[in-house]
């Protein structure tokens, strides 16, 4: 902008310096010819003529540069105006920072100020995953601050390297064209000054909030390094003593009151970061309690409906409370997919999981047990607060010493006194005696100044006895969900979905025990400061990258690929099974919306495998131009020997878009007629009237002459013939028909029947009757009705139905012939 400004003030002056000369254009030279020849002269006037024409197309050539500089720098004008008018949320981000700080500095309280005497395991975890979420916000409002700087020096750069341009600086001979052109360069200038002082404001504005944000980077990087190392050191000296004896006299302990606001704040910091990166866990976690709470609950219907529910439920307590049972069974299952998840949100689930399961043994356990319950669960409550606590302090640990205690004494009365021939799951006396064992080396190491460990050791066991009481429940529970489905689910179609119930007994198969195992495992080792250290190798070995040529993978993303497919496929079988199940039909509105849904049923199946294939890709990180080879080899083999499955697949989408046939239809293909049970992506099924049912490829079935009954409405014509005699009386016969027709209830009465006749026949006037049913289903059923009821009403109105007969005449001669002889 300064070299502008100066090269115009320099050319306003060389162009007043020129305007003040006389024009000397106008004077007559005398050229006296010295007497050169006239080539001389002509070579001369051509170099002349030459060097002007060579000017002026420079000129030319200049000015078309210049204006199309002169565009160019407009449009990025334009451009930089409009992203700094869009750009970043300046005070945004400063609120945000803000936020960032205060709650670094509340999750720094107690590990990185006001340290106190030793460090503690749960204030260091819940310090960790909160620093780790202001990191990652930190970062990311990082990562959009330096693109934003980028921006701007992108269109400084872009204006700066505009404005230097050579051809900006050729200028005209022609003092009209140059006066022009500096007055266009003025005007830019004007133009170009406040953008470009924009962009440098909004670049140290950026600049000074890029400082801000990378030294809060740097301090909580530093943070998260010296938990680690406190982490580490933790996990390697567990049986360290951390504090004096109990009965010592206390050192320096923070007051009570600001250690609980402590906790409570770190706590529910933690919990808020964790749902809003979970969000959508939570949402796949309520839609799988919805649909189990559905079945269950549609099949307690047909227990009730057909009498079969017993007063004391027994083998039969999922069916009680359908709710509650669906949260028991998910919940339980599903908190393994929350990865490091608070230990407050575990609380929140173990303790609906508990209260649903305390309503459930309402009145169905022995009272005795009841008490057991409850007291394991208070007690499992109280030690989950206490280690909701975050920092030591005297008075933590005399009432960790008391809940050490009353563990202690509970598990050993129950263990000697209990009423175990009452108990129906045997497993929980191994719990209750862990758990004595457990709160014994609690007690000892309180005592004995072991902050760390008499804490762990105090939550992990009551935890221990919560959680194999609720999984021993929820596998009790899911197995007597298989088994009463065996009485219900009796025929079910192999193509569509098919569970073996039949393998189901009474006892729950010994996988689901070791499944039960290993979940508590995890949930006990995680109260444990090195149980990451063990659990990391195993990460690391199926998060390593592996490379095949230039494939890079992992196991868990082909684990992750294996297991949404496998998903994919089992949810699609599952929306065809309940789909195409009859046991929740209640009426003829039910079987209609049953065969609506079954119309759309491919299409809903191709959707969720697609969605399921897309999602499977995208966590593998399967490259797309792989999947090009393998669609290119997989038309090869098109091409060579798979014509006749293509053919079948795209007839059933053909089928599935255009709707010749629903599943539930009545068809007659090639004479051989049945219901359409299933469309699927091959195949057809058609169940026959004979009991059998015919797999069709939907290649034929979109080939062959389909006959489709319910297109029509489900209706159908059918004709009866009969022959009276001739000597009826046909009007009679008529009314009578007519009569008989019109009191049938399954007879359509619009069209109306139809009663003609026909012809004369040997021995009988023929009578046809036409009607239409108002099913198809009721057809044949109705013309035999009506064939015994016109059978009696012509008898009762003597009306003779002659049965076909000839009559022979043997004609006889007289006694004598001709000859007069006797015969």
């Amino acid at each position: 902008m300064k070299s502008i400004a100066s090269l115009l003030v320099c050319l306003f002056a060389c162009i007043s310096l020129s305007a003040q000369q006389k024009d000397s254009t106008g004077k007559t030279v005398a050229v006296k010819d010295t007497g050169g020849s006239f080539v001389r002269r002509m070579q001369a006037f051509a170099k002349v003529s030459a060097k002007s024409s060579a000017d002026d197309f420079a000129a030319d050539k200049a000015a078309i540069a210049q204006n199309r500089i002169i565009d160019e720098i407009k449009k990025a004008m334009h451009i930089a105006k409009v992203y700094l008018s869009t750009g970043i949320d300046t005070l945004g981000t400063k609120e945000q920072l803000a936020r960032i700080e205060r709650d670094f500095t509340m999750a720094g309280d107690g590990v990185l100020t006001n340290k106190g005497t030793a460090q503690t395991f749960r204030n260091l975890t819940a310090t960790s995953k909160i620093l780790t979420e202001l990191l990652s916000k930190a970062g990311a409002r990082k990562t959009k601050l330096d693109f934003h700087q980028q921006q701007l020096s992108s269109f400084r750069y872009q204006l700066d390297s505009l404005l230097s341009a050579p051809d900006l600086f050729k200028f005209s001979t022609d003092s009209v064209v140059l006066s022009k052109y500096i007055g266009q360069i003025a005007v830019l200038a004007h133009e170009v000054h406040p953008v470009d002082s924009a962009l440098k404001q909004a670049g140290n504005n950026v600049q000074s909030l890029l400082n801000q944000v990378n030294m809060l980077v740097f301090r909580l990087q530093t943070a998260l390094e010296e938990i680690q190392l406190y982490q580490k050191d933790m996990a390697g000296n567990t049986f360290k003593r951390e504090f004096n004896n109990i009965w010592e006299s206390p050192g320096h302990y923070r007051s009570f009151k600001e250690i609980l606001r402590q906790a409570e704040a770190k706590g529910l910091l933690t919990l808020i970061f964790y749902v809003q990166n979970n969000t959508g866990k939570l949402v796949v976690l309520l839609l799988l309690v919805f649909a189990s709470f559905f079945y269950l609950r549609s099949l307690k219907n047909i227990y009730r409906e057909n009498g079969l529910l017993t007063p004391d439920l027994e083998g039969q307590l999922v069916l009680r409370y359908p709710l509650l049972s669906a949260l028991i069974i998910v919940v339980n299952l599903f908190q393994f997919m929350f990865v490091s998840s608070p230990f407050i949100l575990n609380v929140v689930f173990w303790t609906i999981a508990s209260v649903s399961l305390t309503l459930i043994f309402n009145k169905f356990i022995t009272r005795y047990w009841m008490r057991v319950w409850l007291m394991m669960l208070l007690l499992f409550l109280v030690a989950a607060f206490d280690n909701m606590v975050l920092q030591a302090s005297r008075t933590e640990r005399w009432f960790m010493l008391i809940i050490s205690v009353t563990g202690t004494i509970a598990g050993i009365l129950v263990l000697l006194k209990g009423r175990k021939q009452e108990l129906k799951e045997k497993l929980i006396l191994v719990a209750i005696g862990f758990m004595v064992l457990l709160e014994i080396g609690s007690t000892l190491a309180n005592v004995l100044g072991r902050y760390n460990l008499s804490k762990t050791l105090l939550i992990s066991g009551f935890l221990n006895v919560v959680i194999a009481i609720l999984f021993l429940w929820t596998i009790r529970l899911i197995n007597e969900g298989l088994f009463l489905a065996f009485s219900v689910y009796t025929h079910q179609d192999k193509k569509l979905f098919y569970l073996n119930f039949k393998k189901v007994g009474t006892k729950a198969p010994i996988l689901f025990y070791l499944l039960l195992i290993v979940g508590w495992v995890v949930l006990f080792g995680r109260n444990f400061a090195g149980f990451d250290y063990i659990v990391d190798p195993f990460k690391d070995f199926f998060g390593r990258e592996r490379t095949i040529g230039n494939y890079t993978f992992s196991i868990n993303t082909l684990v992750l690929f294996i297991v949404i497919m496998t998903i994919s496929v089992i949810v699609s079988k599952i929306v065809s099974f309940f789909a195409s199940d009859q046991h929740f039909s209640t009426g003829k509105n039910d079987q209609e919306e049953k065969q609506g849904l079954g119309s759309w049923l491919l299409l809903v199946r191709i959707s969720i495998l697609a969605i399921g294939l897309f999602l499977a890709v995208a966590a593998a990180g399967i490259p797309v131009d792989r999947i090009t080879i393998v669609l290119g080899a997989l038309g090869v083999g098109i091409g060579f020997g798979l014509q006749t499955l293509v053919n079948n697949l795209v007839s059933g989408l053909i089928i599935a878009f255009e709707k010749p046939v629903n599943v539930g239809d009545i068809v007659d293909v090639d004479g051989q007629g049945g219901i359409v049970k299933s469309i699927g992506f091959r195949s057809s099924v058609i169940a026959t009237w004979d009991g059998a049912n015919v797999v069709m490829p939907n290649g034929d079935l979109l080939n062959s002459h389909l006959t489709n009954w319910s297109l029509g409405g489900n209706r159908k014509r059918i004709s009866i013939q009969i022959g009276i005699a001739y000597d009826a009386d046909l009007e009679q016969c008529r009314q009578l028909l007519t009569e008989l027709l019109n009191a049938e209830q399954r007879v359509s009465k619009n069209p109306a029947p139809v009663v003609q006749y026909e012809q004369f026949s040997s021995s009988t006037i023929d009578v046809k009757i036409y009607f239409w049913t108002k099913h198809l289903a009721e057809a044949y059923a109705t013309r035999s009705a009506l064939i015994v009821a016109i059978s009696n009403a012509f008898k009762t109105k003597g009306i003779v139905i002659p049965f076909p007969q000839q009559e022979v005449y043997h004609h006889f001669p007289d006694k004598n012939d001709e000859t007069g002889r006797a015969l």
